[in-house]
């Protein structure tokens, strides 16, 4: 999005412009004289209201308003708070004016058309635009707002507004303000664009989205609003939001290469976390082992423990005295004593096994359904990538996406080399090491070409440390097999 400084100083222009016009031309069309008759009305008016026999009219109240909104419109550098003077006054005129039946009189509802004219709201517009351009937002913000109440279909008192209200950092007035000009009609993309930043930082994203889908519906081919839609999609975890909007960009434009890479970002992410959940629940399911299998083993020894308690005893009556036969059967009866009590606690951990038997399952299905949408989310993250690199055969981000993608499928498969022992690596693992040393080699044209695109610290590292990796398979001797995919 644009930022807000652009629409602050376009506003500031208008605004300037504005004051410019109502007063440099009033200055230039008005002679001294008929400054001095205002100035005289304006005196009066002082003092008339302040006469506690004239303060009491209705009369002299309307005169003073209508004396007060001609210097707001006119001469506001006479008296800068003339609008707010004007208001109060014709509110005034409706308090004390009443008819016989307590209605309003005659005056009062020439006030209160008076409350509703062009000529108050020009009088406010006036005032704020003043205090605007003498950087006294606070007071600007308030002559703006009731500019924007007297003339409800106004868009130009909501906008300035909003931006003295930024300016002093009262951020709910500005949305206010901000949500006032879009439902009177106002259709500058860079102000929607400033409301949905002004919610986005307060954490109101619902009400940022519902924004940028007005902004989208007055605009629709405006990529400002779209990309910011699916970057506040991507930051408030609504993944499968943002994807469906990346996908009708590409529809509309499949030879995008940065939306493709976006589509293709979202899916590595996707995949990397999964990665590592799958990583723990494998780890937590070894920890836990098999209950049932660890007691039977357990019972099992201590069999064979009682088996040669049986026998020493046996030995011990013929041999009475041997010290030696002594301390085997000792030594064997507390193993066997030590050995029972490890069962008793393994049996306790198969009955809570048991007892857990479904979340076990469940746990077990979890880890098939992650893995099953690792394998997808990998799958789509390289097809995006590939359709960016064809769209833009030097685009860094997916060149790098690519090569970022291959070498962590590596490190997962030369994890299970790793992992295995010297019996299964003498079977299998020279051919699995082949395998691990090609999905290496894979990875490396997408460095080269991303370090060419942009030669960053980042593709540096990461193609010298892919290097050296092929520089050991090398010494090794290893055969790479270059996987098709």
């Amino acid at each position: 999005m644009k930022s807000i400084a652009v629409a602050v100083v376009a506003c500031c222009l208008s605004v300037g412009a504005y004051a410019q016009n109502q007063q440099g031309g009033a200055a230039s069309t008005l002679d001294q004289a008929q400054m001095d008759a205002v100035k005289k009305e304006k005196e009066k008016s002082d003092k008339d209201i302040a006469d506690a026999k004239a303060g009491a009219k209705a009369s002299t109240w309307m005169d003073r308003a209508k004396t007060y909104q001609s210097i707001a419109n006119q001469y506001i550098r006479m008296d800068s708070a003339a609008a707010t003077t004007a208001y109060d006054a014709f509110k005034k005129v409706i308090e004390l004016d009443k008819d016989k039946k307590g209605g309003p009189g005659r005056l009062a509802k020439e006030a209160e058309e008076a409350l509703k004219s062009q000529q108050l709201y020009a009088a406010f517009m006036q005032q704020g635009v003043a205090k605007f351009q003498g950087k006294n937002y606070a007071d600007a913000v308030k002559s703006l707002k009731v500019a924007s109440e007297i003339n409800t279909k106004d868009t130009t008192a909501p906008l300035y507004g909003a931006i003295g209200a930024q300016q002093v950092r009262d951020n709910e007035t500005a949305k206010e303000l901000l949500e006032k000009y879009m439902a009177n009609g106002g259709k500058d993309a860079v102000v929607y664009g400033s409301l949905v930043q002004l919610y986005r930082n307060d954490k109101q994203i619902d009400k940022a989205l519902a924004a940028l889908e007005k902004g989208m519906a007055i605009d629709p081919t405006n990529k400002d609003l779209v990309n910011e839609r699916i970057n506040i999609m991507l930051t408030s975890n609504r993944m499968d939001e943002a994807v469906a909007d990346l996908k009708k960009q590409v529809d509309k434009d499949p030879k995008n290469a940065q939306t493709l890479v976006l589509l293709g970002q979202i899916y590595d992410n996707s995949a990397a976390k999964l990665d590592e959940e799958i990583r723990k629940m494998e780890g937590e399911s070894k920890k836990s082992g098999n209950p049932a299998k660890k007691l039977a083993d357990a019972k099992g020894l201590l069999d064979t423990y009682n088996s040669e308690v049986t026998r020493l005893s046996a030995a011990m009556k013929k041999q009475p005295k041997n010290a030696d036969l002594k301390r085997q059967l000792t030594d064997v009866q507390k193993r066997a004593a030590d050995q029972k009590t490890t069962i008793a606690q393994l049996e306790a951990s198969a009955k809570e096994a048991a007892a857990n038997s479904g979340a076990a399952a469940g746990n077990e299905q979890k880890l098939a359904d992650s893995k099953k949408k690792f394998d997808s989310d990998r799958m789509m993250a390289i097809d995006y990538y590939k359709k960016a690199v064809a769209v833009d055969p030097n685009n860094y981000d997916a060149n790098f996406g690519m090569g970022v993608t291959y070498f962590n499928e590596a490190v997962r498969m030369k994890g299970a080399v790793d992992a295995m022992d010297m019996a299964e690596y003498n079977k299998r693992g020279k051919e699995v090491d082949g395998q691990v040393c090609g999905k290496f080699k894979q990875a490396l044209p997408y460095f080269q070409k991303a370090k060419t695109a942009k030669d960053d610290q980042e593709v540096t590292q990461n193609l010298e440390n892919l290097q050296n990796i092929l520089k050991q398979y090398e010494e090794r001797k290893v055969v790479c097999v270059e996987p098709t995919n």
